[in-house]
């Protein structure tokens, strides 16, 4: 038997009754929506089914089904050879999304269904429901896609999801959006003008193809001995097109396939795929949940013979965590006595976007004061609050073997953001003013009840979710214009992080609404 689940309300399913009673007939298939009889909700989805235009399904043991209209099925074994399966939407990571979904409603789905359901965990070997298809399969017969770039889909899944499910409410000038560190505020003061100096062509070769604008690498290697107390050469400065191609040339240059990197959970939503991309394999190390400091232990157990690179945030995104100096000297002796015992370098990348963005006097150190090969990554679109323009740079320690290598493998960044890179050191957001929004929010939040970690450092507050479904509650918010970013979309189940680069009109009109969702779920 094949029992097919599917919801009448969210889009995931637009045929009709008689259509699917259809196919039911012909393929032998029991459709069951995930609505109980009652209409109360069994199961949430994300309404992302407008792009479906096939069906098919694939069993356990690979046979494959294929209607007229064809939506993947994902399935699984139940106890007892039964089978569930869920129509589900041509979206990466739908198949995991599924699962836990399950895992969480098992109880009313075995009443629905009259057979017993078994949580799952599709990451843990022997879990209870398993999908026993390739990815590719899964996702559909012939679909073009390489298998690499469906893995690096599936890893973005959960932060896809979160900003498709706010998509009607972006732009809404009603909504109050603490999801992203995005600008909520006008440009910066001076920002717009330095840009409006250096896109004016000062020679016939102004917008020409040429060698990187020395001036800003200069100025970046300046900054850094300045900032962090950092000897860099102008010529270990590598510019790029943010700290996100920063961190991919860094990748792409050192790593081979089959090497494993090694990176901190909760981490930045883009760190995995930027793994995959490089033909890598992520290994996930979780920190220290009482500090949110490096777990040193747990990451000396996850280095293997074919550790190539561990990658760390400091500040960290979400966590806002500054990692403390003497923690840094510990983790670079260890990757050193490794290093030694593999004969074999272990690269550290440390992404340190938000090494402005510090609160409370605090001081971040980089690890390549204390670790040889230490790459460094920075980027201008935090400090001067413009995301969307794309400027960083990779920077090289002088003991760093290999910097010949690095500088020949990379594409400069764009000219006019070269040309006003030693302008844009001295935009920097009002740390002061943010300093009070987040000081505001932390204690308006604490007085409803909420538990919120003080981050020393980024645009961010983790704030713990006063229901286990930190997913609903987040919908919740938004049902009152707040967005929020909901946990699962940067590995951190039962928390919801908000950006304090929200205004502060945004942040008054909020907490109200903070104070009200709390207050329902007493």
């Amino acid at each position: 038997m094949v029992t097919v689940l599917y919801d009448e309300d969210c889009g995931f399913c637009r045929w009709s009754a008689d259509e699917l009673r259809a196919w039911d007939r012909r393929r032998g298939l029991t459709f069951v929506s995930i609505q109980n009889p009652r209409g109360a909700e069994l199961l949430h989805a994300v309404p992302v089914a407008e792009r479906l235009d096939s069906m098919h399904a694939v069993t356990p043991d690979g046979r494959v089904w294929s209607g007229g209209r064809s939506v993947p099925v994902i399935l699984a074994e139940l106890p007892g050879g039964s089978t569930l399966a869920s129509i589900a939407a041509t979206f990466p990571g739908t198949t995991e999304w599924f699962y836990r979904l399950v895992a969480r409603h098992r109880q009313r789905l075995g009443r629905l269904l009259g057979q017993r359901v078994c949580s799952v965990d599709p990451s843990r070997e022997g879990s209870a429901l398993e999908v026993d298809v390739s990815g590719r399969l899964a996702y559909g017969r012939g679909m073009a896609v390489a298998e690499r770039q469906m893995r690096i889909q599936t890893s973005l899944a959960p932060f896809l999801r979160g900003i498709l499910g706010s998509a009607p409410l972006l732009g809404d000038p009603d909504a109050c959006d603490f999801l992203a560190g995005n600008p909520e505020v006008p440009a910066l003061p001076g920002y717009v003008e330095t840009l409006q100096k250096w896109l004016e062509p000062q020679d016939r070769r102004w917008f020409a193809y040429g060698m990187p604008d020395p001036r800003a690498a200069e100025a970046a290697s300046a900054a850094l001995a300045d900032e962090l107390g950092l000897a860099f050469d102008p010529e270990d400065i590598i510019l790029t097109r943010g700290a996100h191609g920063a961190m991919a040339l860094a990748m792409a240059t050192v790593l081979d396939p089959g090497d494993e990197v090694v990176f901190i959970s909760p981490p930045w939503f883009f760190y995995e795929a930027l793994i995959l991309g490089a033909g890598a394999t992520p290994v996930r190390v979780r920190a220290n949940e009482s500090t949110w400091d490096l777990d040193l232990d747990a990451i000396g157990a996850a280095l293997s013979a074919r550790t190539r690179m561990v990658l760390i945030n400091t500040p960290n995104n979400p966590t806002g965590r500054i990692y403390p100096d003497d923690t840094l000297a510990l983790l670079a002796s260890l990757l050193e006595r490794r290093s030694n015992e593999a004969g074999r370098a272990v690269y550290l990348l440390s992404d340190e976007a938000y090494s402005k963005i510090l609160f409370d006097g605090n001081v971040m150190r980089s690890p390549a004061s204390h670790y040889a090969r230490t790459l460094v990554v920075h980027t201008f679109s935090k400090s001067t609050l413009a995301p969307a323009e794309r400027l960083g740079y990779l920077a090289m320690p002088p003991t760093m073997p290999a910097r010949e290598a690095l500088r020949q493998a990379a594409m400069s960044a764009g000219a006019v953001m070269q040309y006003a890179l030693p302008d844009l050191l001295h935009i920097t957001v009002d740390m002061e003013r943010l300093q009070l929004r987040r000081d505001r929010l932390l204690e308006a939040l604490r007085a409803a009840g909420y538990q919120v970690h003080t981050p020393e450092g980024t645009f961010y507050l983790l704030v713990r979710s006063p229901i286990d479904d930190e997913g609903a509650f987040v919908r919740r918010l938004a049902q009152d214009k707040i967005l929020a970013m909901s946990g699962d979309m940067f590995e951190m189940p039962g928390y919801f992080r908000l950006s304090i680069t929200a205004t502060d009109d945004m942040v008054e009109r909020a907490i109200p609404v903070f104070e009200k969702a709390i207050s329902e779920t007493r």
